[in-house]
């Protein structure tokens, strides 16, 4: 599974998984680029059969609706779909 690492400030470990096509996600991406964070994510429909069970694995260990976006934040918590207002609390910004 190929992960991307977007630099920024250091707020604890943050996993983004999410979908090319997905403008929640996009807004997302865009909400903590703005909130100067570093986390990785991973566009699932852009890997590989073998790659898209692993992270779709993955996802439903934290959001068994396998929906897009989902944050996984410091291995303890998840937030599903786009929450501005949570995220920001979460990650105290």
């Amino acid at each position: 599974m190929t992960v991307q690492h977007v630099e920024g400030e250091d707020r604890g470990s943050i996993m983004l998984y999410a979908l090319s096509t997905c403008g929640w996600c996009k807004k997302t991406k865009v909400l903590l680029g703005e909130l100067k964070v570093a986390y990785d994510y991973v566009d699932v429909d852009l890997l590989d059969k073998e790659g898209k069970r692993n992270a779709m694995e993955e996802v439903k260990k934290w959001n068994p609706a396998c929906s897009f976006p989902s944050m996984v934040i410091n291995g303890s918590q998840c937030i599903v779909g786009f929450n501005e207002s949570k995220v920001r609390e979460t990650l105290k910004k």
